[in-house]
C-alpha cells in the first residue's frame, strides 16, 4: 500500500520528499531491487560469453535484447512483483531470481538460461555488487555534482570578498584583521581537498560464491579459470575486484567511502557555525523572501534556518556514516547477517548529507555581506595593531618591544590617536615609522587577498 507523505515515518519521505527525489532511483528499496536484478541478468549474460560455460552458450540478439529490456525497463510494477514473492519466500535475492524466472516464461529460447540464474551464487554475490554500484553511481552521479555547486557556491563568495577586511576571532577576542574572502577560502580548500579523498575511494566487489573459494563454481566447471572470470566481470561493471572475501565482501572500502564523506561534512559543519556566526554579528543580512515568516511571535526576524538545518542534517548523517564504518567491517567468522539492516539505511544517511548540501547552497545565495558593518568593528579595535607596531620595534632592535605594547594594549580599547603618540615616541626609522603611523586595521591583512586569488595554482599542486 502506497503512504502519503504526512504518514511517513522518516521525515526524509514525509517532510522533506520533493527535495529527497533526485536519490530515489538509486537509494530506495526499489532502487536496490533493480540493481539486484540487473547483476542477475549481468552474471548470466556473462555466463554465456564463456565458451567454457556447457549448455548455456552465446545468446542470440533477440535474447540479449529481452534482458537487457528487463534492466532498462525495470519499473514499479515489477518491484512490487519481486515484493510479492519476498512475502512468500522471505528472502530478497531470491525473490529476484524467481521474478526473473517468471519473467522467461515458456519461451524455449529462454528456457535454457533458467538454470543458469544465480549460478554458484550466494545472495552475497548479487549484495555486494548492488551496492557497490549504488554507492559508487551516488557519489560520481548525485554527491559529486551537489558538493561542487556547494563549494562554487562558496568559491564564487571567496572571490568576491576577497580584499573585504574583517576583524577575525581567536578564542572568540578580536584578533588580527583577515578578509571575509580568505576566511570562506579556507573551507573551499579544505572542501575541494576532502572531495578529492572521497572520489578516490575505489568501489570494490566479489562474485565468489558462498565463502569466497569458489567451490559450487568448480564443482560444476572445474575446467574454467573462475578466479579471472570473477575478476572480468566485476571489472565489466566498472568495479574492482576484491579476490579474498569470506561470504561477504568485507566492506573494507564502503567504512573508507563513509570517512570520507563524514570528513567533508565536519567540514560543512564548520563552515554553517562560522557562517551563522557571520549572520549574528551582522556581516552578512540575508535576503526575505516575500510572505516567509521568521518568527511566531517576532516578525522582525529572518534567521539563519539554512545553515541551522545543515547543522542538523550532516550530524545526523555523520552519526550514520561513523557507525557504518566501525560496524560494516565487523562479521563473525564467515559471515553474520547484520550488515544487512545497517546497508540498508546506507542512503538515509546520504540523503541527510545531500539535504544539508542543497540548504547551504540556498543559504549562500541569500547572504548579502553588510561592508559598512565590517568597517565599523574594524574602526574601534585599533588595539590590533599592537602586533605589527611590536613586530616592527622587534626588526629595528627593541627587545622589550612585545612588552611595551602589552602595556599600553592588553585588555584595553585604545583609539588611533593613542596609537599615533605612542609611534612617534619610537626610534625607528623615518620609513618604518611613516609606515606604521600610516597603517590603519582595515589595511592591516598581509596576504589575505592573495590567497584567495591563489587557490587554484594551490590546488594544481595537491597530492
Amino acid at each position: 500500500m502506497e503512504h502519503p507523505p504526512l504518514t511517513a515515518v522518516s521525515p526524509l519521505d514525509g517532510r522533506y520528499t520533493a527535495k529527497c527525489e533526485p536519490l530515489r532511483e538509486l537509494f530506495s528499496e526499489q532502487g536496490l531491487i533493480r540493481l539486484r536484478a540487473l547483476v542477475q541478468v549481468r552474471w548470466v549474460q556473462f555466463l554465456a560469453e564463456q565458451n567454457e560455460v556447457e549448455g548455456l552458450g552465446p545468446f542470440a540478439p533477440v535474447v540479449s535484447d529481452y534482458l537487457n529490456t528487463l534492466i532498462d525497463g525495470f519499473s514499479a510494477d515489477d518491484a512490487r512483483r519481486i515484493k510479492d514473492i519476498e512475502a512468500t519466500t522471505n528472502h530478497d535475492v531470491k525473490a529476484v531470481e524467481y521474478f526473473l524466472a517468471e519473467k522467461f516464461g515458456n519461451d524455449p529460447d529462454l528456457s535454457q538460461i533458467r538454470p543458469f540464474l544465480h549460478f554458484a551464487c550466494t545472495s552475497e554475490d548479487v549484495n555486494n555488487v548492488a551496492y557497490a554500484l549504488m554507492l559508487r553511481d551516488g557519489r560520481d552521479d548525485i554527491l559529486i555534482p551537489a558538493l561542487r555547486r556547494l563549494i562554487g557556491s562558496l568559491r564564487g563568495m571567496a572571490e568576491s570578498t576577497a580584499a573585504l577586511p574583517m576583524i577575525s576571532r581567536t578564542h572568540g577576542q578580536a584578533a588580527s584583521p583577515t578578509t571575509m574572502g580568505k576566511e570562506l577560502a579556507n573551507f573551499v580548500w579544505r572542501l575541494e581537498r576532502q572531495l578529492d579523498s572521497f572520489a578516490d575511494v575505489i568501489p570494490l566487489a566479489k562474485m565468489n560464491g558462498a565463502v569466497g573459494n569458489f567451490n559450487a563454481h568448480v564443482a560444476a566447471y572445474p575446467e574454467l579459470d573462475w578466479i579471472t572470470a570473477s575478476q572480468a566481470f566485476i571489472e565489466s561493471l566498472g568495479l574492482q575486484c576484491n579476490p579474498y572475501t569470506t561470504q561477504i565482501e568485507p566492506h573494507d572500502w564502503i567504512a573508507e567511502y563513509c570517512d570520507a564523506l563524514a570528513r567533508i561534512n565536519t567540514v560543512l559543519i564548520d563552515a554553517s557555525h562560522d557562517l551563522w556566526g557571520y549572520i549574528s554579528l551582522g556581516y552578512f543580512g540575508q535576503s526575505q523572501v516575500a510572505d516567509e515568516v521568521g518568527s511566531s511571535t517576532m516578525p522582525h526576524k529572518v534567521n539563519p534556518i539554512d545553515f541551522e538545518n545543515a547543522e542538523g542534517n550532516l550530524g545526523i548523517a555523520n552519526a550514520l556514516l561513523k557507525h557504518f564504518s566501525a560496524k560494516l567491517p565487523v562479521s563473525r567468522w564467515q559471515r553474520d547477517l547484520s550488515d544487512s539492516t545497517v546497508q540498508r539505511n546506507l542512503g538515509v544517511a546520504i540523503a541527510h548529507g545531500y539535504l544539508a548540501y542543497d540548504g547551504m547552497v540556498n543559504g549562500l545565495a541569500r547572504l548579502q555581506v553588510n561592508p559598512e558593518r565590517l568597517a565599523e568593528d574594524l574602526e574601534s579595535r585599533w588595539e590590533l595593531l599592537a602586533e605589527p607596531i611590536q613586530t616592527v620595534m622587534r626588526r629595528h632592535g627593541d627587545a622589550a618591544a612585545y612588552e611595551r605594547l602589552k602595556e599600553l594594549t592588553r585588555g584595553k580599547a585604545v583609539d588611533r590617536d593613542q596609537l599615533r603618540a605612542f609611534i612617534e615616541t619610537l626610534d625607528l626609522p623615518q620609513d618604518a615609522q611613516k609606515y606604521l603611523l600610516e597603517l590603519t586595521p582595515a589595511a592591516y591583512t598581509g596576504l589575505a587577498e592573495k590567497l584567495v586569488r591563489s587557490l587554484d595554482q594551490f590546488k594544481a599542486k595537491k597530492g
